[in-house]
């Protein structure tokens, strides 16, 4: 264990968090939320100020009650005393008067200076602590009973007694090797009296995060991408203690001693590369500390990294999406192409419907083959018709199988004759005026022949748009990426999907891709009885991939994550600029918070819905960019309350 850890343990903060040169007043009003704080200038400065938001411990001194009880206060602001309005008017005339207030020259006399000298504090009550039947002291999120005010006393705790009270879940904890530094109690952006005190560590569970919901919001350059890397290498610590492999998994999450049974998997979409690749503003990546665990994926071939490709012949919607997001001109038959629906009918479809999305199918395929993008089997079936066969003098059976070659010539004919074909010019009439082809096969056929009418030669580019799509495909059968990607996580490995170099939409498709697929594994295997690891995602610039707060799709995967995860030990760690860009429905689920710079009182106003964070609303939209990075406030699953704190940096521990 940790010393540091057994220090913490050991504090007796009825003892030691009453110690005289750390009294700073007395409360003046108390009830079950709330104490009024009287303090003076001379007991601020002993004590080296006391900050906004800062701890205050209030200790019951009277003759009733068991004085091993002490209310945990917040500083929330100033507060008018009953006589601040004497004491206003008094200083307005001692400054009309041009009188000195101040200084060793004062010309007040020592009772108005004493006067002068007070002030008063707000503070919400966040609990109390107390000592149980066993004398182990335990904190509770509330007040059970509070005596009359004038029987408290108000001390600032400091030192070993501020650990304490931040590190309070981990004091009651029976598995402290579970738990790790993440920072340092830090109050306020101005820091000259708090840089004259000891630093108080601040320790997290890293199980904390382990199949839960983690949120980090704040501007950008505030730190979060920092904070994310330190849950990333906070979790692959615990990994060092699994002593199980994927080969041999085992039911249950946690053994006997607290430590999963089974290597935690950690996903991470990179939407900036700035995990996969070194950071030159911080100099550090995931990718270079743990070489060994990590795999890399990416969008388009580089050196290191595994190419997510697409099978765009079975993987007709997905690699669809991926072609629509390349072509952006914005001529009248790429929008056409691109508006065409490939989507399978559902089972119980007519036949007709059946027989023209197969027919569909067949020509966008002849697309793929033109372009250059080799097939798993040259080989398409498709319905024509005998008569349509018997005017552009076919033999071959399009319905048995033709090659693609023979397929492109196929519709090759029937559109250069379609105007001429008696089948297809009466077609409409016994079709309620529905042609043959309907506008998603005129429009495959306009881009496969790059003639936009027929009788008409070449004149577009057609399926020449498609040649750079091949680096996106694979036409080998082997293991699908998002299956690899499954069995990777399944090991305990780290995969990194490198978005940076996709736009907007296909990073979506690659995200969505394979969440779904992670979570149809996982709830799979929950149905079956079979045992889960431990999967995290992390989502860097969630904004460009959550849906929205007004979405109330829970169908949606992301929502599904969110909601359903836990029982699929799927954990959800996210990051963005605002709290008002993420679904509400995600937010309900989020048990661990992480709260940087906020610049407007929108953002603020949506996070005071949410535990104690409006104590902090007011700081928020403060901030230093040169030495407030990493300054947060942050509320985690087995705390109950928000605790300030300065984000170590990430770097390697062996550094």
């Amino acid at each position: 264990m940790d010393d540091k850890i057994t220090k913490i343990k050991n504090i007796d903060i009825f003892k030691e968090g009453r110690l005289e040169e750390n009294l700073v007043g007395h409360p003046f009003y108390l009830d079950y939320d709330k104490a009024n704080v009287l303090v003076s200038d001379s007991k601020k400065n002993r004590v080296n100020g006391i900050p906004r938001g800062c701890f205050l411990l209030a200790f019951y001194e009277g003759l009733l009650g068991d004085p091993s009880e002490a209310l945990l206060l917040r500083v929330v602001k100033n507060i008018k005393l009953p006589l601040d309005d004497e004491i206003i008017i008094s200083r307005i005339e001692y400054y009309k008067d041009n009188v000195e207030t101040t200084g060793k020259n004062s010309k007040l006399d020592d009772l108005t200076r004493f006067e002068f000298s007070f002030s008063g504090l707000e503070c919400n009550i966040l609990g109390s602590f107390y000592k149980d039947n066993n004398g182990k002291v335990v904190f509770g999120a509330d007040v059970e009973n509070f005596y009359s005010s004038n029987n408290y006393r108000v001390y600032k705790p400091v030192g070993d007694v501020l650990k304490y009270i931040v590190n309070c879940n981990l004091a009651e904890s029976s598995n402290e090797e579970n738990f790790e530094k993440i920072g340092n109690v830090r109050y306020s952006s101005s820091k000259k009296f708090q840089n004259s005190e000891d630093t108080s560590e601040v320790y997290i569970s890293p199980k904390d995060f382990l199949g839960k919901r983690t949120a980090l919001f704040g501007m950008t350059r505030t730190g979060k991408s920092n904070t994310v890397k330190k849950i990333v290498q906070l979790t692959q610590e615990i990994n060092k203690y699994v002593k199980t492999c994927a080969d041999e998994p085992k039911n249950g999450i946690y053994n006997a001693d607290g430590i999963p049974n089974n290597p935690i998997g950690q996903i991470i979409f990179d939407i900036n590369g700035e995990y996969a690749n070194e950071n030159l503003q911080d100099g550090t990546s995931i990718s270079d500390i743990y070489t060994n665990d990590v795999i890399r994926y990416c969008v388009v071939p580089r050196d290191g990294f595994k190419v997510m490709k697409v099978n765009f012949y079975n993987e007709i919607e997905e690699g669809f999406e991926l072609i629509k997001s390349h072509l952006r001109e914005k001529e009248n038959y790429i929008t056409n192409f691109k508006t065409i629906d490939l989507s399978a009918p559902d089972e119980d479809a007519p036949w007709p419907e059946k027989v023209r999305y197969n027919r569909k199918i067949a020509a966008y395929k002849c697309c793929l083959y033109l372009a250059g993008l080799k097939p798993t089997k040259n080989n398409v079936k498709f319905k024509g018709h005998e008569d349509i066969n018997e005017a552009i003098d076919w033999e071959k059976n399009t319905k048995q199988g033709v090659s693609l070659a023979d397929a492109v010539q196929w519709f090759s004919l029937v559109w250069k004759n379609y105007e001429d074909i008696l089948y297809i010019k009466e077609y409409p009439k016994s079709h309620d005026g529905r042609e043959w082809a309907d506008d998603d096969l005129k429009a495959l056929l306009v881009f496969m022949t790059r003639c936009l009418a027929p009788k008409r030669g070449p004149s577009i580019a057609g399926y020449t748009k498609l040649r750079e799509m091949s680096k996106l495909h694979t036409n080998l059968s082997d293991e699908p990426y998002d299956q690899e990607i499954i069995n990777n996580l399944r090991k305990g490995k780290i995969v990194i999907a490198d978005l940076s170099q996709g736009d907007p939409e296909i990073q979506k498709l690659f995200s969505e891709r394979i969440c779904e697929k992670i979570f149809a594994d996982s709830m799979s295997n929950f149905t079956e009885n079979e045992p889960n690891n431990i999967i995290q995602f992390y989502f860097e610039e969630a904004h460009n991939l959550f849906p929205k707060k007004e979405d109330s799709d829970l169908s949606q995967i992301y929502n599904r994550i969110a909601k359903e995860g836990a029982k699929l030990d799927l954990g959800l760690i996210y990051a963005t600029q605002e709290v008002s860009s993420i679904s509400s429905n995600i937010l309900k689920n989020t048990q661990n918070w992480f709260i940087a710079h906020l610049n407007n009182t929108d953002e603020t106003k949506e996070l005071k819905k949410y535990y104690d964070f409006a104590d902090f609303a007011d700081s928020l939209v403060r901030f230093s960019p040169e030495s407030d990075k990493g300054f947060v406030r942050m509320k985690t699953y087995s705390n109950s309350f928000v605790i300030p704190v300065q984000i170590d940096e990430f770097k390697d521990e062996g550094d």
